[in-house]
């Protein structure tokens, strides 16, 4: 029997799954075995094992095979392939402390309601840099094959507003002075914040920023803040101007003593409003109480907190208003009005003083050609008189076209009166008598407390349904 058949039957050569292991076992426990180094290693070669045959273990079983009968023995190792790193984009701030991020909104704009750690750069700061990724190194198997490794997936900007990238594309840089904000869209963009640590007050002035705005205090009576971006004070604010392209937010509430107010492009959110001048392209959101204020919102106004109380002043809102309380004992005056957008019944009250003025206006431009005309008439028109008449004849003609165009428009808006089916009022507690509600067109005013109410239209009138 040769050397090869004999340790064909004594020994089996196996490999791991990943063939980066060879393993050597006997199957017979021989006592009378034996062989060289260079025959069990070419017998190994000869089962395919082929790289990182570990000669010192093959050279121990070739001189003590009785120590290896009983058990696995790794004979080679391969060198296993190293995949890459995936590329990284390391920022100047830990991004990861916020704890939400901004929405980015369809049209582009950003909602700040939460901002906290607030990250401000220079303009050409560094924002961000690219770390590249890495390529594999490949490996070897122990049958003498390459080990194919995964190189490192590269990372990309995702580039938002106000910053810029160098040639390379391996740097982001701000754009503009502001703070490092990232939007749900995993955007990296530098949004323009101006923040006080304090009152506006004297030592401030006024605000006017085509940014956000944050106050960390109260915004005192007389000042004004304009802003591009959203307004959020920490504190309280009084009879001041508050004007956003976007949200408003008042953590303090607003006392406003009849004085200045608030307007926002989309929400304003404070925990109390007395005495406010209060407007919202969409929502009113109120934790406590509205008090003899005047609220415009041209989606909802929703006041349903612990105390959750409307009462006196008016309340206007485009699809509907929700409170608690309205009303009080006292039977204090409250107007409610839901089904329109405050914007238009304040338009259609425009146009109606608008017509009445031009209709007078046309009334004695009218009579003042009839004199004309009778001069004209007589043959007694002169030169300056002439022209006179023209330019008045122009001037009626241009009030006949603006008198229809009101006419026009109030039809549009009396028409919108009538598309109230989703709005509504909701007394989620108790509504008070003394308190008017009025629907697109339609007005019901409260005679006596109830409970648990809601005003809708239906039919032709205002109706007063459970609430649920």
């Amino acid at each position: 029997m040769t050397i090869s058949s004999t340790l064909e039957s004594c020994i089996v050569i196996q490999t791991s799954q990943d063939k980066l292991t060879a393993y050597l076992q006997f199957n017979v426990a021989d006592e009378q075995f034996s062989c060289t180094l260079n025959e069990l290693e070419a017998f190994v070669r000869s089962n395919g094992v082929h790289f990182g045959i570990d000669t010192d273990v093959l050279a121990r079983i070739a001189m003590q095979p009785k120590l290896f009968f009983y058990s696995q023995t790794v004979i080679a190792q391969g060198d296993p392939a190293v995949n890459g790193q995936d590329g990284q984009i390391r920022f100047a701030y830990n991004m990861n402390e916020e704890n939400r991020r901004p929405t980015e909104l369809e049209d582009g704009k950003v909602d700040f309601k939460e901002i906290s750690q607030l990250k401000n750069v220079k303009r050409g700061q560094l924002i961000a840099e690219k770390i590249p990724a890495t390529e594999s190194k490949p490996g070897k198997l122990v049958t003498g094959d390459i080990a194919p490794g995964k190189n490192g997936k590269e990372a990309y900007f995702k580039q938002g507003k106000n910053v810029v990238m160098n040639p390379e594309k391996t740097a982001l840089y701000a754009a503009i002075d502001g703070l490092i904000t990232m939007t749900d869209k995993s955007k990296i963009n530098v949004f323009p914040i101006y923040e006080v640590n304090g009152d506006v007050d004297y030592n401030i002035g006024n605000i006017d920023f085509v940014g956000t705005v944050v106050i960390r205090g109260n915004v005192l009576t007389g000042f004004r803040i304009k802003a591009s971006g959203d307004i959020r004070v920490i504190g309280g604010v009084e009879g001041a101007e508050l004007e956003a392209e976007g949200s408003v937010e008042v953590t303090g509430g607003i006392l406003a003593s009849n004085k200045g107010y608030v307007r926002a492009g989309k929400n304003v959110k404070s925990s109390f409003i007395q005495d406010g001048n209060v407007s919202a392209a969409e929502d009113v959101l109120v934790s406590q109480s509205i008090m003899h204020s005047h609220v415009r919102a041209g989606g909802k106004v929703i006041c349903i907190g612990a105390k959750g109380l409307i009462v006196g002043g008016s309340i206007q809102a485009g699809e509907g208003v929700s409170a608690r309380t309205i009303g009080n004992t006292m039977s204090t005056a409250t107007s409610i009005e839901v089904g329109v957008r405050p914007e238009l019944r304040a338009e259609l009250q425009e146009l109606r003083q608008q017509l009445k003025t031009t209709m007078g206006n046309l009334d004695k431009t009218e009579k003042a050609l009839v004199l004309l005309d009778q001069l004209a008439a007589a043959g007694q028109l002169s030169s300056d008189k002439m022209a006179l008449r023209i330019k008045l004849t122009a001037t009626k003609r241009q009030a006949v076209d603006e008198i229809a165009a009101s006419k026009e428009r109030m039809l549009e808006i009396e028409k919108s009166l009538e598309n109230t089916d989703s709005a509504k009022v909701d007394a989620v507690s108790l509504i008070y008598g003394g308190t008017k509600i009025v629907i697109g067109r339609y007005t019901r005013f409260v005679k006596d407390p109830t409970q648990r109410v809601s005003f809708r239209f239906s039919e032709g009138d205002i109706v007063m349904l459970p609430y649920y």
